[in-house]
Formats: C-alpha cells, structure tokens, sequence
C-alpha cells in the first residue's frame, strides 16, 4: 500500500519513469499525497545541484535562479504552473461556477492567467537568487522545493470537497484526514527550521515561513470553494506554486528584516 503511494506520488509530481501502482483508490491517493514532500526530493536536489554549480561557477544569481526553476519546471512537467494559470483565470472570468470551471477547463490561458505566471515566477526567482549565497543556500533551496508540496496534504484535506464529478480532482480531495494533514505541516515546519537554521538564519524564521505558506494555500482553498464550490487538480497546482514562492521570498525578507546581508562569492 505505501509503495503504491509512492509510486502514484512520484508518477504523479515527477517525470521520473517509474511503475505503475499495483492498485489505485482514494486510500492509495491520499498516501501519494501525505508523501508528497518526500516523493519530489530528486526535485529538490535537481534544484540544490543547479544552485551549487552555478554558485561554484560564480554566475550570474538571477541566471541560476532562472535556470534553477526552469529545471524544476520541467522536471514537474510544468503541470503546476499550468494549474496556477487556469485557477487565475476561472477565479477572475466570472461569478458564476459553471462559467469559470469551463473557462478552467478550456485549456486556454487569459490575461489573468500570463499576469499571475509572470508575477509568481518572478518572485520564485528573485527570492532563489537572493538566498542562492547564503550558507548552504542551495540545501535550504531543494528543502523548499519539496517542502511546498505539502500543500498538497491541505488541498486534500477532509472537508475541502471537489468542485466537479470528473476531472483529477476527484480521486484525490478529501484523502486526508485532518489530524495527518496538521501532521504533515508539523513536519514540514521542523524540517524547514531546521534548514533555515543551517543557512545561519534563526530557527524560528522557518517556522513563520511555513506558517505564512500553509496561510497562503488556505485563503485560495477558502477562495476557491466559495467561487468554484470546491477544489479542482488545477487548485492543486496553484497551491504548490503560491506555496513555493512564499517560502522563498519569506526566506529573503527574514534576512533582509533581521539584518542579514548575502554572502558574495
């Protein structure tokens, strides 16, 4: 049953060729999703690795960081961010839900949905070059990575019902009980502290950082219930994103904000 996890999560998040599960249902679901951070980790050491080469290198920050998401990007099959587009653009085509679940649905990307892509990854990339000199900024770098997808845990959590009967959203929400969705946030946070804490940057910055993240992907699930009547695959994507790019650009501003200044060289 866990393995079937795992591979579901890891087909499911990554372009990593690997089997298929023996059997899928809701149960299997939830457990990808509860294993999530874990299933993506060659995620975050492909990012850890593009950070410390280009730091050892000595090239241009904000190149890496560029060349650093643009291979996370790819290695997700950039499903999230086409997730986060879509939710942008059913959040603003209209009031009715049937409207913005087809708008969703279309496969097209609106005005709504290129502004949001840009700004998101705009602060992605900025934040990542910003921590790239840090201490062990490349470590702290593929900790977020795969510590943003637990919002995966939240998006799925019991009582955050789906918007539609078909579509990908349906075989996943409500998976996860909310005592192991807190879990996994618990979690997360220690491992997340621990990695600010490696990067000479107080533990309980972390914490803040996950905090304001798992507060971001709960104002856009509060968001998306009362404008689409629940989640959509597309939600989850949007999470993952929202979540990313606050943990990093929470990560700067606690540098910036308690007098901490980028390690050259």
């Amino acid at each position: 049953m866990f393995a079937d996890g795992i591979r579901l999560a890891v087909g499911t998040l990554t372009v990593l060729p690997t089997g298929p599960p023996r059997h899928v249902d809701r149960s299997i679901a939830g457990r990808a999703m509860v294993v999530a951070p874990l299933a993506v980790l060659p995620l975050g050491l492909l990012v850890a690795f593009v950070c410390w080469a280009g730091r050892e290198l000595q090239l241009e920050p904000l190149a890496v960081a560029a060349a650093a998401i643009g291979a996370l990007a790819l290695g997700s099959r950039a499903l999230h961010l086409d997730g986060l587009a879509d939710t942008a653009d059913g959040l603003t085509a209209s009031y009715d839900s049937e409207r913005s679940l087809t708008v969703m649905k279309s496969g097209n990307t609106g005005p709504a949905g290129v502004s949001i892509l840009i700004v998101v990854l705009l602060i992605q990339v900025t934040s990542l070059a910003n921590i790239l000199n840090r201490p062990y900024g490349p470590v702290l770098a593929g900790v977020l990575v795969c510590a943003s997808r637990a919002a995966l845990s939240l998006t799925c959590m019991r009582g955050v019902r789906a918007a539609r009967e078909d579509g990908l959203g349906v075989t996943y929400t409500q998976t996860v009980p909310r005592i192991i969705a807190v879990a996994v946030l618990v979690a997360v946070t220690a491992v997340v502290a621990a990695a600010f804490e490696l990067g000479e940057i107080p533990w309980w910055h972390g914490l803040i950082a996950t905090l304001l993240a798992a507060t971001v992907v709960g104002l856009l699930l509060i968001r998306s219930v009362k404008r689409f009547g629940g989640v959509t695959g597309d939600t989850f994507g949007a999470a993952i994103e929202l979540a990313l790019a606050t943990l990093l650009i929470s990560a700067t501003g606690t540098m910036l904000w308690f007098g901490y200044t980028p390690v050259s060289g």
